[in-house]
């Protein structure tokens, strides 16, 4: 069964991405209701005063004055909704409520009036006053501030609900990829250590036999061969969660070293082919026995890739500007879809029957957190073959 556990991450996305979406929709539809509200009072209050004003035209004496008061009071309470009172040729007779450069001249300040009632009577339909003498005037208002800054309510509560999740995600992806790089270490420094008793007796018995002449020594050799293969095991393993020794090396060594191994061990119908295009002088900060881990690995899932029978090449040459080794190794496999490349590396993606899907994770791991290289799939044809692209920095 694979290691569906890391499957959660994606359901954890989703779900926030989801409430985000809800609490987004939520939060713009009740401020349009209360946008809309604000709208309807604003223009109340504006149809208000013109009104009064039309109602003072023909009124005479105490009432006049009383309504010239009412007019007054509706006048003082409107200090957000910028409103232009203009004659019926569009010609500016008052305003409120709207910033005038200080600096404008008279005759600019009428232009700068006009251009205003130009633009807002492309929002809302000004309103009419009639005076009942032939005479008319017209309101011309625009949204107010309170109206304007509301309409981004949502945007920043939507933006500040992204940032608080991001945050969350990133406090518990870090500490969850914490928490597992502890496990991983923890395993394998254990897994190291109970090697170590089995392979100290297994050094013991083959000291045993070296003291029997009678003892068929090719025996012996390949006997030391397997212990120094488990060695390099337990070195790998122990290397797992702690900064490995780096040491400038050629890569030549040990990428040969990886396929002869891996030659002797596999199918006999899988090609092996190893071209290498670099000086020998040029070295890299490796720790070897990680590294061959890391060409063996992608060498197995190339044979598991192809079933057994096919061509592994392996290319070594430097980048242009000689400052990067990249290494390609490419299989005649199976190939891998378009949709399924950014997976490969996740912990827990396989598509084996069998096993946890880590092995491209640890790779990917020593490859770019351990030595600062770059593993990628540099193409991927279905039914032709992978190729995957290592570029190491050469010490300079």
């Amino acid at each position: 069964m694979k290691a569906k556990i890391y499957t959660n991450r994606s359901t954890l996305k989703i779900l926030v991405v989801f409430t985000g979406l809800i609490i987004g929709v939520i939060s713009i539809i009740y401020t349009e209701l209360l946008v809309s509200e604000l709208r309807q009072r604003e223009y109340d209050q504006i149809d208000f005063f013109a009104k009064v004003q039309s109602k003072l035209a023909t009124m005479n004496g105490q009432d006049n004055a009383d309504v010239t008061f009412l007019l007054m009071e509706v006048i003082k309470g409107n200090d957000l909704i910028p409103v232009i009172l203009a004659d019926e040729n569009q010609y500016p007779i008052s305003s409120k409520n709207l910033e005038i450069p200080s600096e404008l001249t008279n005759k600019e300040k009428l232009n700068f009036l006009s251009e205003k009632i130009k633009e807002m009577e492309q929002t809302y339909a000004p309103i009419k006053i009639d005076f009942n003498n032939g005479e008319v005037q017209y309101i011309y208002y625009a949204d107010s501030h309170l109206i304007k800054n509301l309409r981004f309510a949502p945007l920043l509560q939507i933006s500040l609900f992204g940032i608080l999740a991001l945050a969350a995600y990133l406090v518990f992806s870090t500490s969850r990829r914490a928490e597992q790089n502890q496990v991983w270490a923890g395993l394998a420094k254990e897994t190291a250590h109970q090697l170590g008793t089995p392979i100290s007796s297994l050094v013991a018995w083959i000291e045993y036999f070296k003291t029997d002449e009678d003892f068929d020594q090719s025996i012996i050799e390949e006997l030391q061969k397997d212990v120094n293969r488990l060695e390099m095991i337990t070195a790998r393993f122990s290397n797992i969660g702690s900064e490995p020794v780096l040491k400038p090396k050629n890569l030549e060594p040990s990428v040969r070293n990886a396929v002869d191994y891996m030659s002797k061990r596999i199918s006999s119908k899988v090609k092996l082919g190893v071209e290498y295009n670099i000086d020998s002088q040029v070295q890299i900060n490796i720790s070897r026995p990680l590294f061959e881990w890391v060409i063996e690995n992608l060498c197995r899932n190339a044979v598991d890739a192809m079933n057994g029978v096919g061509e592994i090449d392996i290319k070594m040459h430097l980048t242009q500007h000689k400052n990067t080794a990249i290494i390609d190794i490419r299989d005649t496999g199976k190939g891998i879809p378009k949709n399924k490349l950014s997976k490969v590396f996740v912990p827990g993606y396989t598509t084996k029957k069998r096993g946890w899907g880590l092995g491209l994770t640890l790779v990917k791991r020593i490859v770019e957190e351990y030595h600062g290289g770059k593993i990628f799939v540099l193409d991927s044809v279905l039914g032709e073959g992978t190729t995957f692209r290592i570029m190491m920095p050469i010490i300079m």
